[in-house]
């Protein structure tokens, strides 16, 4: 009895659930009784949190459940979400792999895994971060909860930069080893054990990853492209050195296995290359937030990371610095660059009780603002969180890739049998059998399907996204294609961002004389139509000045 009682005490899980649309303490207490009426669970309904701390047997029922008999009761469970960094994935059989381990977890509703962006989304219901890193990395990968912050992405980027130049390093390494290999193709012999020397550190030390990403797949219970590059590149390589061994010689495969290595390799680098690229539109609307604010408090006016701002905080913004926070002015009069929202190149006036932007650029006059929005809430987080949503959702031909890949694998081994034993059973070759297997197995590459599909939308919404086009998600991007008419609501949308001096329209003065007196009159100001009648005159003594 014992026994029992303590397995079933390893079963309980804790849960905190949030709950919408409670009003009062009979409210509180009809979810309560809700709760405790199921199997196993022990509930606390907090009214003021907007809570239920609940503990349940994860062997009777899930969140799920628990969240359904909140709403059968007449209120809301909120939804999580949570965004995933994964690390080692190398086709689309791995992105299945990730995804069913974490729609295992409890409490997990939808996940999905990009394989360009190295990201997984996962929403749910009570979500654990670290049962979440667990159950990927229970599946043989890397993983790490990615929390928006800026300094987290900036450390992301440092990983990411350090990752694509070693892969550079590994790449060059193995181009550089296996050149002498192929000179037996310009009519210049290589004894065998030369070859041997050359082939080895690239099959068996820089191709070292492949046998560990295909051990982590074996363990699974799954295949991937790994697993066809070691499979085939090993069969050359060990068949080229038993001849080797035997001194029988005849001709060795050690360049085929080599060139692959090398091959997939560079292939790599360069998808590493392109995401990398790619992430620069979500680094430039990040640089956009500034990480300092000057806050008024106990009347003195302190500078806090912006982190630490808070809604209703009064913050001091001086001429020609960014906003920090979106707010609404209290005191002060100002041009504001809203250009980053609006696409307008003209700055908007703002008064006291207008609204503003963090991000934005303030003009010529001294402001005050109080806070109204901060961290996810803020306009430009907003926005940083559209962009990375869009790049992160997979369309839905995405989805049908993923499937396709996901019973490549199999098929290609099986191809790869088939091919061996038509050759050395039909035609009773060996070699000639290992030959077609291998070659079977290096050439039906299905990243060609996981990875193309997902890094042609990624680089799509990223090029979109420096260009100042935000796209929604990635099925509006795959569905582009059928528009016919683009209407666009302002001219700042087509022009070239800046005013410009077109014509001169002079009233009893000289043109010439016109056009010193107003860049005189705007010398000093950052006004965008003082700019353009400065550069004009600046133009215009230019040309005047003799060759």
């Amino acid at each position: 009895m014992d026994v029992a009682v303590a397995a079933a005490e390893d079963r309980r899980q804790h849960v905190h659930l949030p709950i919408q649309g409670m009003t009062c303490a009979t409210c509180a207490g009809r979810v309560e009784r809700a709760l405790n009426r199921l199997p196993g669970v022990e509930a606390s309904v907090n009214l003021a949190g907007e809570t239920a701390d609940v503990r349940y047997d994860a062997a009777e029922l899930g969140p799920d459940r628990l969240a359904e008999a909140i709403e059968d009761a007449g209120y809301a469970v909120p939804h999580d979400r949570r965004e995933l960094a994964i690390g080692g994935m190398t086709c689309a059989t791995c992105v299945g792999r990730v995804e069913k381990a974490l729609r295992r977890v409890p409490g997990v509703l939808q996940a999905e895994v990009n394989l360009a962006t190295e990201r997984a989304v996962v929403e749910g219901i009570g979500l654990r971060p670290t049962a979440l890193i667990g159950a990927v990395q229970d599946a043989g990968y890397d993983a790490g909860l990615l929390t928006g912050d800026a300094e987290r992405e900036r450390n992301l980027e440092a990983a990411e930069a350090r990752r694509v130049r070693r892969d550079l390093i590994r790449v060059a390494a193995a181009a550089a080893l296996t050149a002498p290999l192929l000179l037996p193709m310009v009519g210049i012999g290589l004894p065998g054990w030369l070859a041997l020397a050359f082939a080895s550190p690239v099959q068996l030390v820089i191709g070292a990853r492949f046998y560990a990403a295909a051990w982590r797949a074996l363990r699974a219970g799954t295949g991937n492209m790994d697993l066809l590059v070691a499979l085939g590149t090993s069969a050359a390589y060990f068949y080229s050195l038993w001849l080797v061994a035997r001194g029988a010689g005849g001709h060795t495969y050690f360049e085929a296995a080599a060139v692959v290595i090398t091959l997939v390799l560079f292939g790599r680098w360069l998808e590493a290359r392109a995401r990398r690229s790619t992430g620069s539109a979500i680094r430039a609307l990040m640089s956009l937030r500034p990480e300092k604010a000057r806050v008024e408090r106990e009347g003195a006016e302190i500078e806090v990371p912006v982190a630490a701002v808070s809604v209703g905080d009064v913050v001091v913004v001086r001429p020609g610095e960014r906003l920090p926070t979106d707010g609404l002015v209290l005191t002060g009069a100002s041009q504001v660059d809203e250009s980053l929202l609006t696409g307008e190149s003209l700055p908007v006036e703002k008064q006291p009780g207008d609204g503003v932007v963090g991000g934005s650029i303030n003009g010529s006059g001294l402001l005050r603002v109080e806070t109204t929005a901060v961290g996810e809430r803020a306009m430009l987080a907003r926005i940083i969180a559209l962009v990375q949503g869009a790049q992160a959702k997979k369309a839905p031909v995405q989805r049908l890739v993923d499937r396709v890949a996901a019973v490549f694998v199999p098929i290609v081994l099986a191809c790869a049998l088939i091919a061996f034993l038509s050759w050395y059973l039909l035609a009773g070759s060996f070699v000639g059998g290992l030959i077609a297997a291998v070659a079977v197995l290096v050439i039906a590459c299905p990243c060609s399907l996981g990875l193309a599909t997902p890094t042609a939308l990624m680089v799509g919404a990223g090029a979109a996204a420096r260009a100042g086009i935000l796209i929604r998600d990635a099925e509006a991007l795959e569905r582009a294609h059928r528009l016919d008419t683009v209407v666009l609501d302002k001219t700042g949308t087509v022009t070239e961002g800046r005013p410009e001096v077109t014509e001169i329209v002079p009233h009893g003065v000289a043109e010439a004389e016109l056009l010193v007196l107003a860049a005189a009159a705007q010398t000093g100001s950052e006004h965008p139509l003082a700019r353009a009648v400065l550069a004009r005159a600046c133009a215009a003594e230019w040309n005047r000045k003799p060759a």
